[in-house]
C-alpha cells in the first residue's frame, strides 16, 4: 500500500535531503531558478523533435516513460524547494491564479 503524499511532506523530505548533505547554501532562490529551468529544459528536449502525435504516446514508451517521469520529478522538486525557500505556498498560488485567470478569460 502507498503512503499518502501532501506538498508539505514531500518539502519536509527535500529539505532534509539537502540538509544531511550540507546543501542550504547552494539552494538560494537564483540558483534554485536556475536549476528548476534547467531541469525543464531536460523535459523540453524529450519532446523537442516529436510531431504531436507522438508527443501525445510519449508514455507507451517504457525507457522514455522513465525519462519524462524523472524530469517531471526534478521540476516539481525544484519548484517545491523554491517555494520553500522564499515562503510561496504553492497550492495556494496556483488556486489564486486559476481565480485571476477565471476573472481575465470568461468562459464563452
Amino acid at each position: 500500500m502507498t503512503k499518502p503524499l501532501d506538498v508539505a511532506k514531500l518539502q519536509r523530505r527535500l529539505a532534509e535531503f539537502a540538509a544531511a548533505r550540507d546543501w542550504q547554501p547552494y539552494h538560494t532562490p537564483k540558483n534554485l531558478v536556475a536549476a528548476l529551468s534547467v531541469e525543464a529544459s531536460e523535459l523540453v528536449e524529450i519532446f523537442q523533435w516529436l510531431t504531436p502525435e507522438e508527443s501525445a504516446r510519449v508514455m507507451d514508451d517504457p525507457g522514455t516513460a522513465h525519462r519524462v517521469t524523472d524530469e517531471i520529478a526534478d521540476v516539481l522538486a525544484y519548484l517545491l524547494q523554491l517555494c520553500e525557500v522564499l515562503g510561496v505556498d504553492p497550492l495556494a498560488a496556483l488556486d489564486a491564479k486559476i481565480d485571476r485567470n477565471e476573472r481575465r478569460f470568461p468562459a464563452p
